[in-house]
C-alpha cells in the first residue's frame, strides 16, 4: 500500500479529521456530540493560529484522499512541551505502517525544533496506540478519570522526554 505525507493544512483536512475521529471514537467507545464538537472546535481553531516554524501538521493521502492525521502544537512547548494531537488514521490504512509513519514525521518535527518535553492526553483500552507510543519513547505519567470527551473514561497523559543529540549517542 502506498501512502504520500502531506505536510500543513490541505482543503478538506479539518473535516476529514473530525469525521475520522468521530466515526472511530463513536464505534469504539460510544463518544458522540461533545466529543465530535471538541475535536472540530479546537483543530479548527489550531489550523487558523498555525505557525510553521512552531506547530506541525501531517496528513496521510492515499490515492489523494485523507486517511490519516498527526498534529504538534507547539504554543507552549517551552512551558508545558510539545502537545501530540488529532492522531488517526482510517480503517483503509490501519495496521499497514501509515501510524509508525506519521508519528515518525511528528517526532522528526519535535528533535529539529528542539522541543525538550512532548506530551499527548489518551485514555485506557487502546492497546495498539498505546503500543505506538511507547514504542516511540512515550511513557505513562499520569492517569485520572474524566470527562472531558463526553463520556466517563480513564484519561491518561503520556510524556516523552528529549532524546540526546545525535553527537552524544553511543
Amino acid at each position: 500500500m502506498t501512502f504520500e505525507l502531506h505536510q500543513g493544512y490541505l482543503p478538506t483536512a479539518i473535516g476529514r479529521v473530525v469525521e475520522m475521529h468521530a466515526r472511530y471514537y463513536s464505534v469504539l467507545v460510544g463518544f458522540g456530540l461533545p466529543f465530535e464538537a471538541k475535536v472540530a472546535r479546537e483543530l479548527a481553531e489550531f489550523c487558523q493560529r498555525y505557525d510553521a516554524g512552531r506547530d506541525g501538521l501531517w496528513l496521510l493521502l492515499q490515492d489523494g484522499r485523507i486517511e490519516g492525521a498527526i498534529a504538534i502544537d507547539g504554543s507552549k512547548a517551552a512551558e508545558q512541551g510539545a502537545h501530540l494531537r488529532w492522531f488517526i488514521t482510517s480503517d483503509t490504512v490501519r495496521g499497514t505502517g501509515a501510524g509508525t509513519a506519521l508519528l515518525s514525521a511528528a517526532m522528526a518535527f519535535c528533535q529539529a525544533q528542539g522541543y525538550q518535553r512532548t506530551y499527548l492526553w489518551t485514555f485506557d483500552g487502546l492497546p495498539a496506540a498505546r503500543h505506538l507510543y511507547e514504542k516511540f519513547g512515550f511513557g505513562l505519567v499520569h492517569q485520572q478519570p474524566g470527562s472531558q470527551w463526553g463520556r466517563e473514561v480513564t484519561e491518561q497523559r503520556f510524556e516523552r522526554p528529549p532524546s540526546p543529540p545525535a553527537a552524544s549517542r553511543p
